[in-house]
């Protein structure tokens, strides 16, 4: 995004391995910001990342840490503190997703699907706030929200369930940062061309499915990273306790698109 300058920031990005989190660490990289590229298993694909953001002029470097496990996460703040003496920014974007009948459900599958997707977004969100009141300069959270926080997707009950906590817990921290100047904020993605997208269907599925989709295709991780430079932008410094929605219109009423009327 023209014009964003974060020089002599420092950002955490948790899940930034793949996807939304990737296209995330690259962009705030670009705009100067300082980067610690968070992964749990694709340490290549972490290092990838790292290189994209030395090559466009900021410093970086991985830190694997499940962000379910608190500890894990206050020891990754830790270590951004040490490296780059303080911690500016932090997106919360790390995620878990298991497909599947909540009344069949493996149960394993879906308290790991809150730990990761619920819990390590509040343990990444605390554990920063912590630093930069510490800090007294402020700083700017974002936590990568869903649709699914308000649209009941079958098969992906732990995963709305976790997304719509996050709404209330970006408002409420929003409200308690606020004499802190500590901005919260979430962004709503929409159905984005990732790998966790791709784990559930295939390209056949996924293109009949971008026909339901008013702008006829899906998002991409890049577009989501605009939205996430965007709330990191110093200049929107009045901008807490807010959800982006960046869905390309898939949460607007189906039935409307060719003037029809709603159903009965």
């Amino acid at each position: 995004m023209p014009g964003i300058d974060l020089s002599g920031s420092v950002a955490v990005v948790t899940g930034a391995s793949l996807g939304i989190g990737r296209a995330a660490a690259i962009a705030l990289g670009r705009a100067g910001a300082s980067i610690v590229v968070n992964y749990h298993s694709h340490e290549e694909q972490a290092e990838e990342v790292v290189t994209a953001v030395k090559i466009a002029g900021a410093q970086a470097f991985k830190h694997q840490a499940d962000v379910s496990d608190l500890s894990a996460v206050e020891d990754m703040v830790s270590r951004t503190v040490k490296e780059f003496g303080k911690l500016d920014i932090a997106i919360a974007n790390a995620a878990f997703s298991e497909r599947e009948l909540f009344c069949e459900a493996d149960m394993e599958r879906f308290h790991r699907t809150v730990d990761v997707t619920m819990w390590g977004t509040f343990y990444l969100l605390r554990a920063a706030s912590q630093q930069m009141i510490k800090q007294g300069t402020g700083g700017a959270i974002v936590l990568v929200s869903s649709p699914h926080a308000f649209v009941p997707v079958p098969r992906s009950m732990a995963y709305n369930i976790s997304k719509a906590a996050i709404e209330q817990m970006s408002r409420t921290a929003a409200m308690e940062l606020s004499e802190h100047r500590i901005r919260v904020n979430t962004l709503q993605p929409g159905w984005t061309d990732t790998p966790g997208e791709r784990k559930f269907a295939s390209e056949e599925t996924l293109e009949a499915a971008c026909k339901a989709i008013p702008f006829g295709r899906l998002g991409t991780p890049e577009e989501m990273a605009e939205a996430i430079l965007f709330m990191c932008n110093p200049q929107n410094n009045y901008m807490t306790g807010a959800s982006l929605l960046l869905d390309g219109g898939i949460t607007l009423p189906w039935w409307a698109k060719h003037g029809s009327t709603a159903p009965e």
